[in-house]
C-alpha cells in the first residue's frame, strides 16, 4: 500500500470509527463525569460512618443514588445521571472493541478487558439509576453480593469457586494499587489538554483514587474469600461491608477517612479525565 493510500485508509478508519464521532465522545465523557460524581457521594458516605452516622445508608454505589433520590429534584438528578451512566457504559463497549489505539500488545488487550467490565458495572449502576428514579427501589449491594455467593456455594464445588472469584477481585485490586502508584493512568490521557496548573493535580488525585479502590476492593475480596473457607454467603459483602469492616478496625475512623479521600480524589480525577481522555 503506498502512502497516500495508507493515509486515505487511516482517515476512512478515523472516519468511520463511531468511537471518534462527537458524540460519542461528549456523551461517553459526560458520563464519566457522573461516574465520578458517584465516588464523591460515595466517599461523603463513607465520611458520615467514619464519624458515627450514615448508619442507615449504605456507603456503596446504590447507596450514592439512594443519597441523590431523597434529595430535592433528587428524580430528576437521577434521570441525568442515569442517562450519562449509560452514555459511559456504552463509551467503554466501544474503547473495549477499538479502543487504545496508543498502546500496543499485552497492554492493550488488558485495557480493553477493562473497559469491557468497567461497562457491565456501569450498565448496572444506570439501570439502579433508572428503578430508584421510578420508586422501585434497588436491593443493597451486600444483599446482591450475598445472594450471588449463596447460589455459588450452592454448586458442586462451590466453596472452591468462591474462593478463585476471590482470588480474581484480589488481583484486580493489586492492578489497581500498581495503577496509582505507577500512574499508568495518564497513557491514557492527553494532559496537553488540561489547564497547566491542574496538570500535577489530576496525577495525584488518580494515584489517591486508584490506590484507595485497590484497597476497597482488597477489602471485598477477604471477605469473598472467607465466606467462601466458611461456606456461608453471610460473610460476603460488597463495598459498604469492606468499609464497615474497616471502620470496625483499631483506628478505623482515620483509616476510614483516608480511604474516603482517596475515592473522593477519584471521584475528582475523572472530572479531569473525562476532559482530557484520549481519542
Amino acid at each position: 500500500m503506498t502512502a497516500p493510500q495508507s493515509a486515505a485508509a487511516a482517515a476512512r478508519s478515523h472516519v468511520e470509527n463511531p468511537r471518534r464521532s462527537k458524540v460519542a465522545q461528549t456523551l461517553g465523557r459526560a458520563g464519566m463525569a457522573c461516574y465520578g460524581l458517584v465516588h464523591l457521594i460515595i466517599a461523603y458516605l463513607a465520611l458520615r460512618i467514619a464519624f458515627g452516622g450514615g448508619t442507615g445508608q449504605a456507603a456503596d454505589q446504590n447507596g450514592a443514588l439512594q443519597e441523590i433520590g431523597s434529595n430535592a429534584f433528587g428524580t430528576a438528578v437521577l434521570w441525568v445521571l442515569a442517562v450519562g451512566l449509560i452514555a459511559f457504559g456504552l463509551w467503554q463497549v466501544l474503547m473495549a472493541a477499538t479502543g487504545y489505539e496508543w498502546v500496543s500488545g499485552g497492554k492493550r488487550v488488558r485495557k480493553r478487558l477493562g473497559s469491557g467490565g468497567r461497562a457491565i458495572v456501569v450498565f448496572a449502576l444506570g439501570y439502579s439509576a433508572i428503578r430508584i428514579a421510578v420508586g422501585a427501589g434497588s436491593s443493597a449491594g451486600n444483599q446482591r453480593q450475598q445472594e450471588a455467593t449463596g447460589k455459588v456455594l450452592a454448586l458442586p464445588a462451590g466453596p472452591a469457586l468462591v474462593v478463585v472469584a476471590a482470588c480474581c477481585v484480589a488481583a484486580v485490586a493489586v492492578a489497581s494499587g500498581v495503577k496509582g502508584v505507577r500512574q499508568s493512568f495518564l497513557e491514557d490521557l492527553d494532559t496537553s489538554e488540561l489547564p497547566r496548573g491542574t496538570r500535577r493535580w489530576v496525577a495525584r488525585l488518580g494515584t489517591g483514587g486508584y490506590v484507595a479502590k485497590g484497597v476497597v476492593l482488597a477489602l471485598v475480596a477477604v471477605l469473598l474469600g472467607y465466606a467462601g473457607l466458611q461456606s456461608d454467603a453471610r460473610e460476603a459483602g460488597g463495598l459498604d461491608a469492606a468499609l464497615r469492616t474497616l471502620a470496625g478496625q483499631p483506628f478505623g475512623a482515620v483509616l476510614l477517612t483516608i480511604v474516603a479521600l482517596g475515592l473522593a480524589a477519584f471521584g475528582a480525577y475523572c472530572f479531569g479525565a473525562a476532559w482530557a481522555h484520549k481519542r
